[in-house]
């Protein structure tokens, strides 16, 4: 069983029952999945870029990521409806949990001049949404075969029924919210 599941069986259910007065197992919010987004406007022109895109995705989230597609035609973007634009993936159950570990140990540290995640970028439903602005502090991301530094979007999909019930599950996980 991967570190941090454990951790949300042992520590986080019982700290949640606490607090929210839970009566049903079922009731207690978990991270249903995570969406990993790599939106590349650049890919019009150069459709290279998609594929160090994919391959770092990959090498990120352990799982291939699937190459999303343009849905309408925007003629002042030069853009045609089923153009490649992006790559995303969706992860969950384990390699979830694995991700998770990762972004919040390990990845969110190395960001340059990191106070915290702001706590307003929630739903209204209980889902949590994360912009990283470059690929780079992910430790398996060689800084020197990178050709262009991309952003990508992270996609925390809760169980929880209210915003507080997410950011108290989220914030009981280990993610770093400011104060």
């Amino acid at each position: 069983m991967v570190r941090l599941k454990e951790y949300y069986l042992k520590e986080v259910v019982p700290a949640l029952i606490k607090e929210f007065d839970y009566k049903n197992r079922m009731e207690i919010p978990r991270i249903e999945k995570i969406v990993v987004n790599m939106g590349l406007g650049e890919a019009i022109q150069n459709i290279k870029i998609l594929d160090s895109a994919v391959e770092e995705l990959s090498m990120i989230v352990g799982q291939r990521p699937v190459i999303t597609k343009a849905k309408k035609s925007i003629a002042t973007f030069k853009l045609r409806q089923g153009m490649s634009i992006g790559c995303c993936v969706t992860l969950r159950s384990e390699r979830m949990y694995e991700f998770f570990d990762r972004l919040v140990n390990v990845a969110l540290p190395r960001v340059r001049d990191f106070r915290g995640i702001s706590p307003k970028s929630f739903d209204g439903r209980g889902n949590f949404s994360l912009g990283l602005k470059e690929q780079i502090i992910f430790p398996e991301i060689d800084y020197d075969k990178i050709d262009k530094v991309k952003g990508m979007n992270v996609s925390i999909i809760t169980s929880a029924k209210t915003d507080d019930e997410a950011r108290q599950l989220l914030k009981l996980m280990g993610l770093p919210f400011k104060n």
